[in-house]
């Protein structure tokens, strides 16, 4: 089993409130019990034992907003929900209760993030924090200190392994 719900704080800096520590398990049953997850995947998911994870995770029936230029690792593959936004767009669009959403059937509960940038995303975690009531949970190889929960600052091997027993709780 992957712990990844340690080595959160190195790199980052303190606030009044951070992320907690999370473990794969714990965000697969956050993920069952979600009434309308997102998935949102960055530009660094395109690695290819990273993309191969978050399209599996995408085939479980959530849909993926793909941000950057990672729309490229989703537009051919079959059972995958993607639609392109521009993550600050999505960041501001996420704090609007009244946003249907990118297909139009409501808002969002969760929010579940790999492959981004961790000096970019925290900042639209920080709005997200301050002026939402949305989960967020990081999934990404770093801790990102304003989500709700993150994985911790792992190995690139580590963190597969986390994905990948993920997958399993799924």
């Amino acid at each position: 089993m992957a712990d990844v719900s340690k080595n959160l704080k190195v790199y980052t800096t303190y606030g009044p409130k951070s992320a907690k520590g999370t473990k794969p398990a714990i965000v697969a049953k956050m993920i069952e019990k979600a009434k309308r997850p997102l998935f949102v995947v960055g530009s660094d998911v395109l690695e290819e034992k990273l993309l191969a994870c978050a399209q599996t995770i995408a085939k479980k029936g959530i849909p993926v907003a793909a941000t950057g230029h990672s729309i490229k690792g989703f537009i051919d593959e079959e059972g995958v929900d993607a639609k392109y936004i521009n993550i600050h767009s999505l960041g501001t669009f996420l704090c609007d209760p009244k946003w249907d959403g990118l297909d139009d059937n409501g808002c969002y509960d969760l929010i579940i993030l790999l492959g981004h940038k961790k000096y970019y995303i925290n900042q639209v975690l920080s709005g997200l924090k301050n002026f939402s009531d949305l989960k967020t949970i990081n999934i990404g190889r770093h801790y990102t200190q304003n989500a709700t929960m993150s994985f911790g600052n792992t190995t690139p091997e580590v963190h597969l392994e986390a994905l990948d027993e993920l997958i399993d709780n799924l």
